[in-house]
């Protein structure tokens, strides 16, 4: 006889419908978004493939298709509340539910509170951490009317470990607190609410950018593994806390770093 504890092969996930918002990335890269889609989507859930330019939010469904997959990009705004409605709209009108939300939008900064104005401390507040409010918003009466959900919200360490990035910190770390408080407020609806942080990964939205070869080398150095992260480890995680694998797990940060988190910024041997 079959235990309670035991899972089905597709990870509980087949059949079910997700949103992945920031679910393109530059050409075939493999961002932590776009990871995270295909990884949902190779366990049979139906994937709307969320992103603020449509073609790489096609690429992505066109990568999820190529495997075997469902995937249906969109283009949304998830900086504005209608964009919000509509993406979750667009689910219960193209399959009938919704079960899961990963909310992965995010941008950077650097510098202090000296360094930075208020226009760009709004701009990162509003894109990191009001899009996952107003996304959620919008997310969460659909699965309660399905019977229940997951979502997870990616975080980063710099909220665990500040590192001259201090809006940025603030605003992961407030990613954090949201993901606790809406696990409390939504146990009740059977809705289960984490988080990620990833630490340096590897992904498209840093080599577009531009990293020298000393650069990323430190950044693999940072981790305690030797080795550097991508976004398949971010994916990797996220599709493990929406999945039955995760059932007991609500209100959680799962760290992915490699350790970076275990240990100081490397010093050089001294004489």
């Amino acid at each position: 006889m079959a235990s309670s504890f035991d899972v089905p092969d597709d990870w509980g996930l087949s059949g079910k419908v997700a949103i992945v918002t920031g679910a393109g990335a530059a050409r075939t890269g493999i961002g932590n978004g776009r990871a995270a889609a295909i990884l949902l989507a190779r366990a049979g859930a139906r994937v709307i493939v969320v992103d603020r330019e449509i073609d790489l939010a096609e690429q992505t469904a066109r990568m999820i298709k190529d495997q075997g997959g469902e995937g249906l990009a969109l283009q949304a705004d998830v900086t504005r509340a209608e964009d919000c409605e509509g993406m979750v709209q667009t689910a219960l009108d193209r399959f009938g539910r919704l079960d899961f939300l990963d909310n992965n939008v995010g941008i950077g900064s650097r510098g202090s509170v000296l360094d930075e104005t208020q226009e760009n401390w709004r701009r990162v507040m509003q894109v990191n951490v009001e899009t996952m409010f107003l996304a959620a918003k919008h997310a969460i009466p659909a699965m309660i009317r399905g019977g229940g959900g997951a979502i997870v919200n990616v975080s980063s360490i710099s909220a665990l470990r500040p590192r001259g990035l201090t809006v940025y910190t603030v605003s992961k770390g407030a990613v954090i607190a949201l993901t606790r408080a809406m696990a409390v407020d939504h146990g009740k609806d059977g809705i289960r609410v984490n988080c990620v942080a990833p630490g340096p990964v590897y992904t498209p939205m840093v080599y577009e950018r531009g990293m020298s070869p000393a650069a990323r080398d430190q950044r693999r150095r940072a981790s305690v593994l030797g080795i550097e992260g991508t976004g398949w480890n971010i994916g990797h995680a996220v599709r493990f806390l929406l999945s039955d694998y995760a059932g007991y797990i609500t209100g959680q940060t799962l760290v992915v770093d490699g350790g970076a988190t275990l240990v100081g910024p490397a010093r050089e041997s001294q004489a």
